[in-house]
């Protein structure tokens, strides 16, 4: 389609007439008449409802101006991006995410991204797994990383990685050195997420169909709360993932076990958008580090730590 027909097509959308558009356009009515009536061929349909008092747009002519609108709206954000990139103007990326990631996983990755690329700031709300599929859909954050067990709908899942359940214990524990069975965890003290938790109904399903029974020393929603606790006390297990502690665990010597039930495997670590979501030039360099940086140091843990 030529600019001109576009642009005469909106003018008469806008105003309702060929004549009010030929007085904002300063161009003769029967331009703009030759130049609709040509658009209206090329569509092979009318997009006006001819009347005596004006022009009306049909269904037709709705459909092709909300997509001719969203266009120039795309084309405006994308100049803007890119006048925001040379001019280095602070654009905010609004994340959400369970509280395993928040842990460890993107205080290290915001400040990775943010030493290449500084305008860029992050806002982060850590919510509950139930929370995170309804907060993308309404397009309150505008990327999002959660362990899921299943789809969901009206989210685009841009990326996902296998995230089973993993015993993480300090180096001096006595089941440090050999192969780990969930019956061997029995004489020590767990720390377990809530109940509700993915991680939770993984590790409470694989009990019952092992027929183990597990009482956790300390059950709690925050992470951090069982790291420092799994630190602090002799013999203490934290289940996790290990993207839960893809940074920390070498920094503080751990070790990290892995137990072959099918059940600890069914997690996915998922980096989410809204479906048909505009992304701005900063969230699409974010989404491509992000990826980068979950493909890469994932499998530099799984390969140092023999799992």
């Amino acid at each position: 389609m030529h600019s001109n027909e576009i642009r005469y097509f909106l003018a008469v959308a806008n105003t309702g007439s060929l004549s009010a558009a030929s007085k904002q356009l300063f161009v003769a009515v029967s331009a703009i008449s030759r130049q609709i009536q040509q658009l209206e061929a090329r569509m092979g349909a009318t997009l006006f409802e001819r009347h005596a008092r004006g022009m009306v747009l049909n269904d037709a002519g709705q459909i092709l101006e909300n997509h001719v609108r969203k266009s120039m709206r795309d084309m405006e954000f994308a100049i803007a991006e890119i006048q925001g990139l040379k001019a280095v103007r602070r654009t905010v990326i609004r994340m959400a995410c369970t509280d395993g990631p928040a842990f460890d996983l993107l205080p290290q990755v915001f400040a990775r991204f943010r030493a290449i690329n500084p305008g860029v700031m992050f806002y982060l709300n850590v919510v509950t797994a139930s929370q995170i599929p309804e907060m993308v859909r309404s397009g309150d954050c505008d990327l999002a990383l959660q362990f899921s067990l299943s789809p969901e709908r009206g989210v685009d899942v841009l990326a996902s990685y296998a995230a089973p359940v993993r015993m993480a214990m300090r180096p001096d524990h006595p089941l440090a050195d050999a192969e780990v069975q969930l019956s061997d965890l029995h004489p020590y003290p767990l720390a377990l997420n809530e109940q509700g938790s993915t991680i939770r109904q993984l590790f409470d399903l694989s009990c019952r169909m092992s027929g183990i029974f597990l009482e956790p020393a300390l059950s709690c929603n925050r992470f951090s709360t069982l790291y420092d606790f799994m630190l602090s006390t002799p013999g203490a297990i934290v289940a996790c993932s290990h993207y839960s502690v893809l940074f920390k665990a070498r920094r503080d010597n751990l070790v990290i076990k892995s137990i072959n039930i099918e059940q600890l495997s069914q997690r996915t670590l998922q980096l989410q958008t809204q479906a048909g979501r505009h992304r701005s030039a900063a969230l699409s360099q974010f989404i491509d580090f992000i990826c980068q940086q979950l493909e890469t140091e994932g499998r530099a843990f799984i390969r140092d730590f023999a799992l």
